[in-house]
């Protein structure tokens, strides 16, 4: 009975290890060597190779020209070779903008020490929020200049980025104008070539915490 017993228990240690390693190997090849891209509202992705002609005709954020919380012209040259986070917020939200905040803060300080990496905060109320306004919400979030970027400018330029170009509203189908108030609690990640390579929900620890995940693998791509 005893030596039973024995090989029952070395049975029992060898499919353990045998599972181990077979699901070590499903996830070796469930892994994707790169982000997926993404084009329009509907956030299907598109496995393209980077640095192919493919990749480099694909869907990009257009140029534009508003001013942070300092006053300086911020524009895509200021993202340059840079991965960037982006989102659309105003400073007297009181619903989802201080969560939206509060995460930014959290990318903030896991990259404070990583030149590539930046953050685009857009306010949707550039009329009420002016460059001092920023400027006191900046300092009152112990944000780093330079390093995240809190713009207002041209609300008809703001609300067509967000739109036309970020795609960050989920009401898929529905048209909007320029009336029609832009909030989402959604983030983007966009690589140095301005393309979109993730949308992130802004509200939610785990989508943050892959949001930090997916960072560091664009940045593997060089």
């Amino acid at each position: 009975m005893k030596y039973l017993y024995i090989i029952v228990v070395l049975i029992f240690t060898s499919c353990k290890k045998d599972v181990k390693k077979e699901n070590i190997k499903v996830i070796e090849n469930s892994r994707v060597e790169y982000l997926p891209y993404y084009t329009d509202d509907s956030f299907t992705p598109h496995w393209l190779t980077p640095n192919t002609e493919e990749e480099k005709a694909f869907h990009k954020i257009p140029d534009f020209s508003l001013q942070n919380q300092l006053g300086e012209t911020v524009t895509q040259s200021t993202f340059d070779n840079k991965i960037y986070i982006t989102d659309f917020f105003f400073t007297t939200c009181p619903g989802i903008c201080p969560k939206m905040t509060g995460n930014m803060a959290k990318i903030q300080e896991e990259f404070k020490n990583d030149q590539d990496v930046l953050l685009l905060s857009h306010s949707v109320m550039p009329s009420t929020d002016s460059v001092s306004v920023l400027n006191a919400y900046a300092i009152n979030n112990k944000v780093m200049a330079n390093k995240w970027h809190l713009v207002t400018g041209d609300r008809q330029q703001i609300y067509n980025l967000g739109r036309d170009h970020y795609f960050v509203e989920s009401d898929l189908g529905e048209v909007k104008g320029i009336d029609d108030f832009l909030h989402t609690e959604n983030f983007l990640l966009i690589d140095k070539n301005k393309h979109i390579r993730g949308i992130y929900n802004g509200l939610n620890r785990a989508s943050i915490a892959q949001l930090i995940i997916d960072i560091k693998a664009l940045k593997k791509e060089g």
